[in-house]
């Protein structure tokens, strides 16, 4: 039902059910078995996401290919004009 961000779902989050408008908190320590695996789930997405963008960070850009009208011509230093 609720399709929040990873980023959001944190210890102390709360949220309105859109149907009951019961408040819900979701706390580390709650009992509730579905509260615990949201948090964990959203826990395991948060550090996926921290080590895809540090593989991004390490990884070196590629570089952007030419294009077929340019890739014949290619600057001379000895070329006299």
């Amino acid at each position: 039902m609720f399709r929040d961000r990873a980023g959001r779902l944190q210890d102390g989050y709360s949220r309105q059910c859109p149907s009951c408008e019961v408040v819900l908190f979701f706390a580390e320590d709650s009992q509730h078995p579905f509260v615990k695996r949201a948090m964990r789930n959203a826990r395991k997405a948060r550090k996926e996401q921290r080590e895809a963008e540090a593989a991004r960070r390490v990884a070196p850009e590629p570089r952007a290919a030419r294009s077929r009208s340019f890739a014949g011509r290619d600057r001379s230093v000895d070329r006299e004009d």
